[in-house]
């Protein structure tokens, strides 16, 4: 290592510290902060999202960043997370007005007990503390984090991929005006502006002072984290969903989710990636299916024994590849889908349990015992009979929003919405009694 590069990284490190510290300082009045307070600063947000004047400068920076993604070569779906519009800053208001109106986890007591010497056991919600979200492309993220964050008491420091830097710093700029105009710390919100991978490395040190990281984005960038993290981090690999239509399902509707669920907005970690179909009905639905996904410009990779069942002149638009066994286990985040037939539903569960990557998972059947047969073997962070993958999403299973999808079940195990983003501490009252 040269003297130069020494010193940079020195920099880094000092840099790194310098963020947490002010993290940190701005979390313990957070902490305390009344929920009135948070929820004025909030409403103020929302409303300066919709805002013609602040609107129009957020979208103006939005495009610096889609240029630059267009010169890049950045895919379609990439280009898609990237995107604001109207609608979409409208949408981000309106979810802060739903974390808004939801309760405030902070000070919740859970559980209670009395113990036999008389003394009262209470656990009571509380926030973490600092957190650090790492997340790429999707601008949204910096509101909705930012959000949940100041309901729940935290600071967050913001670190979003260089792709999205003039979209995220315009909308943590109206986070940062928001907590000021209700006198609450601006550092409660941080974002970074240096995309340096060297410093991401060193916050990703910053033990003592960040108190739980949160990655969003593709599977490299999380296991880089995880890899070099020495603060405890929130992990999701993938999002390799499945639909399972078994032999007593209504077709019509299993056309219906499977659509939804591949096409709503395919590169997104709840979109489907592999649809799985009991054997008896399989010669009835593919046919439905090609007609239906056609349109779209879907990519079926499809086994033999499903390929035979096509129609011999395919719909427009639809594209047929031979399935490989590489295809099964492997997020897309495109217009591509795997289709295996299956023999039964506990085959259907193995192949699920192989495969999946403990994300969304779905059976569309009308039998009930099969439905939580299903539901009650297969481990995931949101297991659906009969709804599409599309709602493991913190806004529309009703969190107001979320930070990430946990894969994992240490804390949290799903969308993490504001009680995911709280510990829990023991507030001991008693009278005077020893031990």
């Amino acid at each position: 290592m040269t003297q130069a590069s020494e010193g940079q990284t020195t920099t880094y490190a000092e840099t790194a510290r310098a963020l947490a510290e002010r993290a940190k300082r701005a979390a313990r009045p957070l902490a305390s902060a009344a929920t009135g307070q948070k929820n004025a600063a909030l409403v103020h947000l929302s409303g300066l999202l919709t805002d013609p004047a602040r609107m129009a400068q957020v979208l103006s920076d939005n495009a610096l960043d889609m240029q630059a993604g267009r010169d890049a070569g950045l895919s379609a779906a990439m280009l898609d997370r990237l995107r604001l519009d109207e609608q979409r800053l409208q949408a981000l208001s309106a979810a802060v007005r739903e974390i808004v109106a939801l309760p405030d986890p902070v000070g919740e007591v859970v559980e209670s007990w009395t113990r036999p010497r008389g003394f009262r056991v209470e656990k009571v919600r509380i926030p973490l503390g600092v957190l650090l979200l790492i997340y790429e492309s999707r601008p949204n993220v910096t509101v909705d984090a930012a959000a949940l964050a100041i309901k729940s008491g935290n600071a967050v420091i913001l670190r979003g991929g260089k792709e999205a830097r003039h979209s995220n710093l315009a909308l943590a700029a109206l986070v940062r005006e928001s907590l000021a105009a209700h006198g609450l710390p601006q550092d409660g919100c941080l974002p970074v502006e240096d995309p340096d991978r060297a410093l991401m490395l060193a916050l990703l040190t910053q033990n003592g002072l960040i108190d739980l990281c949160i990655p969003r984005g593709g599977e490299s960038l999380i296991r880089f984290v995880v890899e070099h993290a020495r603060i405890p981090v929130v992990q999701h690999y993938q999002g390799i969903c499945h639909l399972f239509v078994e032999r007593t399902a209504d077709l019509a509707m299993a056309v219906d989710l499977v659509v939804n669920g591949k096409c709503s907005r395919p590169g997104v970690c709840n979109a489907l990636e592999c649809l799985l179909i009991d054997e008896p009905v399989a010669a009835q639905l593919v046919p439905l299916l090609a007609a239906k996904l056609g349109p779209y410009g879907v990519e079926l990779r499809l086994e033999d024994d499903a390929r035979a069942l096509l129609p011999s002149e395919l719909p427009t638009g639809l594209r047929v590849a031979a399935a490989q066994p590489s295809d099964f286990g492997k997020e897309f985040l495109d217009l591509i889908l795997a289709v295996r037939i299956v023999p039964s539903l506990d085959a259907a569960i193995e192949h699920i349990a192989r495969y999946g990557s403990l994300h969304s998972e779905v059976i569309v059947t009308q039998d009930e015992d099969a439905a939580r047969q299903f539901v009650r073997q297969v481990c995931a962070s949101f297991v659906g009979w009969n709804v599409s993958t599309r709602f493991n999403d913190g806004g529309e299973l009703g969190l107001g929003a979320e930070v990430g999808i946990s894969t994992t079940k240490l804390h949290a195990f799903g969308p993490m919405g504001l009680r995911e983003l709280c510990a829990t501490k023991f507030v001991v009252t008693g009278q005077g009694q020893t031990r």
